[in-house]
């Protein structure tokens, strides 16, 4: 009974964030860099992190990746979503282990710019230009301010919601 009521919750976080990943997806880009978005449906991939553990945050967080490809028709952009969400999940766990809850942004603003990071490496793989990591360092910057304010979400959502569990 209870694998199941837990299930039944991730899997509408993951509604959650598909829905917020969706949204997103159709904001008009918020600078004149491409690929900064502000990341919103990580907040809750770290929320699950920070109620369920890496388990559930696992499944939230790669059932939106794959699930998001279908919503948006993003399929080519599925690699690159892909290697952002695995590069963020490592990050995050790995400093999740050593800071716990109390420092929820800081593992959001480490989350957010490996994913930058991993999907920059795509990018210069795909296109076979490594002249894009000129991008580098505005991406990394807005990596960790967006994953900070998710960092920031997730750990007050957390305190408020823990009752989740």
């Amino acid at each position: 009974m209870k694998s199941t009521k837990k299930l039944t919750k991730l899997a509408m976080l993951t509604a959650v964030s598909l829905a917020i990943y969706a949204a997103e997806a159709r904001l008009p880009p918020v600078a004149p860099v491409p690929g900064i978005k502000p990341g919103l449906a990580n907040a809750v991939t770290l929320f699950v992190f920070l109620i369920y553990g890496a388990p559930g945050a696992a499944m939230v967080s790669f059932g939106r990746i794959l699930l998001g490809g279908f919503v948006t028709g993003g399929f080519s952009a599925l690699i690159y979503s892909l290697a952002g969400g695995a590069a963020s999940f490592a990050v995050m766990a790995a400093a999740y282990r050593k800071m716990g809850a109390r420092r929820a942004f800081i593992t959001g603003a480490l989350g957010g710019a490996a994913h930058n990071l991993a999907q920059l490496a795509v990018a210069a793989a795909v296109t076979e230009t490594p002249e894009i990591f000129a991008y580098l360092p505005v991406l990394l910057v807005s990596g960790v301010i967006t994953g900070i304010f998710t960092g920031l979400c997730a750990g007050y959502a957390a305190k408020r919601l823990g009752s989740l569990r």
